[in-house]
């Protein structure tokens, strides 16, 4: 396991402070405001923390507040439904006394299923054949100084040329390999936290891709407002998997983009879908 990626594991080993409630820390960086991958995979362990059985299948999540990373966040977990077959949490982040971010998450007991099919996955070069993030920014080091000071606990292989750098038109498309800079132990939970946090690092540059837009430009303004994923097979974050996406809509400043993590011997393991703020009207608040 790399240094980078034992300490997001660190960063997603709560603390339990309370019964149902747990504490979770932000990494010592110069950020305005606290990942939302980050915010999503805290919620989601400590919601799995209080299920005895069944892996998660699906969470439905809303960013409400920008998450403040020089304080601790709260996760309160409110155990809505124990079945025998699906359990029900509902997590609420919160920090100086208001909700950053509200998560609803199912967990399903394993079951066999009679009825299956999925998409096929698309024909893509080999993550081996491809240059790191880290390689491909390199000459751009100076410029991106604060990046390069940040542990990367995803490593990422983007497949043609990287979202954030194209001229206007480009097709609101993206794929890149992606897996976990290392081993992680067998805890389906914990590959689950890990696929949330990797899966908020691509999706609104897909939204972004057709417009000549930065997210570094002064009149524009960006934020995710919901993330949604669905978790159908067992998969491993610590291995290659194929993250595919796409954004169909763009309209009255809200984007959408969809994703799709399969694994690199081609079984959809996960779906999602994020909504994002896309506002080049300045001096307005959200």
């Amino acid at each position: 396991m790399s240094d980078a990626l034992d300490f997001l594991v660190k960063l997603l080993d709560l603390e339990s402070i309370e019964v149902n409630i747990f504490r979770g820390l932000s990494p010592d960086e110069d950020r305005q405001r606290v990942f939302g991958g980050q915010v999503a995979a805290q919620a989601l362990m400590a919601a799995g923390r209080t299920v005895e059985t069944g892996n998660v299948h699906s969470l439905h999540s809303y960013f409400l507040r920008p998450g403040d990373p020089s304080v601790p966040i709260l996760y309160e977990v409110d155990r809505i439904r124990d079945g025998r077959s699906f359990t029900t949490r509902r997590v609420v982040a919160i920090q100086h006394g208001q909700a950053i971010f509200n998560l609803h998450a199912s967990f399903q007991v394993p079951e066999d299923g009679a009825l299956e099919h999925q998409v096929k996955m698309p024909d893509v070069p080999d993550p081996s054949s491809l240059p790191t993030l880290w390689e491909r920014l390199e000459p751009y080091r100076d410029a991106l100084a604060e990046w390069f000071a940040r542990p990367h606990p995803i490593d990422q292989r983007h497949i043609g040329e990287l979202p954030w750098m194209h001229h206007e038109g480009k097709e609101p498309l993206q794929r890149l390999w992606i897996r976990a800079d290392g081993e992680l132990p067998d805890n389906p939970l914990l590959h689950a936290c890990v696929a949330a946090y990797a899966s908020d690092m691509s999706l609104f540059d897909t939204m972004l891709a057709p417009h000549d837009v930065r997210w570094d430009d002064a009149d524009f303004m960006g934020a995710s407002l919901d993330h949604c994923m669905w978790f159908h097979r067992p998969f491993r974050a610590d291995r290659w998997l194929l993250y595919d996406m796409d954004s169909p809509s763009a309209y009255g400043s809200r984007g959408i983009a969809r994703g799709f993590l399969f694994t690199d011997d081609g079984r959809l393991a996960v779906s999602m879908v994020q909504e994002g703020l896309m506002r080049l009207v300045p001096h307005l608040e959200r």
